[in-house]
């Protein structure tokens, strides 16, 4: 039998040798952390299948919602997506901004109608995420029309709470990024993010990984997502953007041996330097070429930043409703998504862009699924 002495002993031994433990396990985690980045939240590849995504581009929710048209576009766009969905079955739906048309909606909270444009995803339990676009924050624009005979239309705002009057219902004051990211990520399948504080107004800037079904911690590719701008500022992805890109790709992504795929809303200039001139034609892929490329203000350096990382594969925009081109831009593949939903400019077919991720060999195949089931445009994007 111990002595109390020797037990005292004892347990104090335990403890340092546990105190030991703890400090090579916390140095081999940290070591671990800083050879391959922080966790990014991740989003599963399934077991013996490649990893689908959902574009769906330029919604435009709330588009003349004054008028008995708008909402029937609304019932319209959802019916894209019900169709999109159905039939391909996406591991992940990415909103690609312009998901509503912040100009044309009356209520203070907006998000009554990014709620109705996310619904499709969410209700099937499909995960999403969500990059703004110019028109998703956007100043009301008083319709000129309502100033002349026979005046202002009879409006009918959608009741936002039970407690508002129907003049606060219409209250013609819009809904911020800041306010629309809150609403939608209290959702349950929401993998959209603020991004970082300093790089506000600029908010949906951020990344999710796609995990090997293997070994989960282990990244088959990263996707990037940043806010070109508009609307509430201007059509830009800033300087300080393009800093937190960089380093965020050297803090998880240090060797370049890990494949990147970037999504925004507006096009950067360099859309403009490989847009067919008329018909598209290899090595360009696509249907429609309907407009000349409308794109950002500004260039600051995304471009010559993505230009020159090998493991960057291709950038998706929206924007352009007539453009679904995909076109190469020296490593990179610049595409365009396709037009999903009926409010907006333009009378092409609505439809989607398709991404497939697959692991062994990497590879990034994408085509175009109309509203009515047609498949078209396929293309390997690497």
């Amino acid at each position: 039998m111990e002595t109390h002495g020797g037990g005292k002993w004892r347990i104090l031994l335990h403890l340092l040798l546990l105190s030991l433990i703890s400090t090579v396990r916390s140095s081999s985690a940290v070591r671990f952390r800083s050879a391959c980045g922080a966790a990014e939240r991740q989003v599963p590849m399934a077991e013996g299948a490649g990893f689908k995504i959902g574009l769906f581009a330029d919604l435009h929710f709330g588009e003349d919602a004054w008028t008995e048209w708008g909402p029937r576009q609304d019932v319209n766009s959802i019916n894209v997506m019900n169709s999109v969905l159905h039939h391909e079955n996406p591991d992940l739906v990415i909103y690609l901004g312009d998901v509503i048309t912040a100009n044309n909606i009356m209520i203070a909270n907006a998000s009554l109608y990014w709620d109705q444009a996310i619904s499709p995803a969410r209700n099937r339990g499909i995960p999403w995420a969500s990059v703004f676009g110019n028109h998703d924050d956007a100043a009301f624009q008083w319709p000129l029309e309502w100033f002349s005979a026979p005046g202002i239309p009879p409006i009918h705002c959608p009741q936002s709470t039970t407690s508002y009057s129907g003049e606060e219902e219409c209250s013609f004051k819009g809904t911020g990024r800041l306010e629309l990211m809150t609403d939608e990520i209290k959702h349950n399948g929401s993998f959209s993010s603020y991004g970082p504080r300093n790089l506000w107004p600029s908010v949906s800037n951020y990344v999710l990984q796609v995990s090997s079904p293997d070994d989960p911690p282990s990244p088959v590719a990263f996707l990037y997502f940043l806010d070109s701008g508009g609307g509430s500022y201007p059509e830009v992805i800033s300087n300080d953007q393009v800093e937190w890109f960089r380093k965020k790709a050297e803090e998880i992504n240090p060797d370049s041996r890990v494949p990147e795929i970037v999504f925004w809303h507006i096009p950067s200039t360099a859309y403009k330097v490989v847009a067919p001139k008329f018909d598209i034609r290899k090595p360009c892929v696509g249907s429609i070429n309907k407009e000349p490329v409308a794109a950002q203000e500004v260039e600051t350096g995304i471009m010559n930043l993505l230009v020159n990382r090998t493991s960057a594969k291709a950038i998706f925009v929206g924007h352009n409703h007539g453009l679904d081109w995909c076109c190469p831009y020296n490593k990179l593949w610049l595409c365009y998504a396709r037009h999903t939903g009926y409010g907006g400019y333009g009378d092409w077919p609505r439809g989607a862009r398709i991404l497939e991720i697959n692991q062994t060999p990497f590879s990034l195949h994408s085509w175009i699924r109309m509203e009515d089931g047609e498949v078209h445009s396929e293309v390997i994007l690497s």
